[in-house]
C-alpha cells in the first residue's frame, strides 16, 4: 500500500479515559473507516508508526437515533480499531505523526 492509503486507514486516534487505561497494557485505540480490515489496520500503523504489531481488534458500533428539535436522526456508525504492539514498542498519541 502508498503512504496515502495507509492515512486514508487510520483517521483519528481515539482518547478518552478507557484509552487511555489501555495504554498501560501497550494498547493504542485508532478510529477507522468501516470498510477497514485488520490486515489493512495492521500495515497501516506498522508504517506510519515504525512499530510492531501483535494483534488488531476492531469494534463496530451502530448509530444512535436521536430526536434534535421534534425530527428524528441517526448518529453515523463508527469502528475503532484496537492495536496491541510488541514489547518494547510505543506510540504516543498525542504529539502526532512526523
Amino acid at each position: 500500500m502508498s503512504a496515502l492509503k495507509h492515512y486514508d486507514v487510520i483517521l483519528a486516534p481515539v482518547i478518552t479515559e478507557k484509552a487511555t487505561l489501555l495504554s498501560e497494557k501497550n494498547q493504542v485505540v485508532f478510529a477507522v473507516p468501516l470498510t477497514a480490515t485488520k490486515p489493512q489496520v495492521k500495515a497501516a500503523v506498522e508504517a506510519l508508526f515504525n512499530v510492531k504489531v501483535g494483534a488488531v481488534n476492531t469494534v463496530r458500533s451502530k448509530g444512535k437515533t436521536k430526536f434534535f428539535r421534534g425530527r428524528e436522526g441517526k448518529r453515523p456508525d463508527t469502528k475503532k480499531a484496537i492495536v496491541t504492539l510488541l514489547a518494547g514498542y510505543s506510540i504516543d498519541v498525542t504529539t502526532g505523526l512526523s
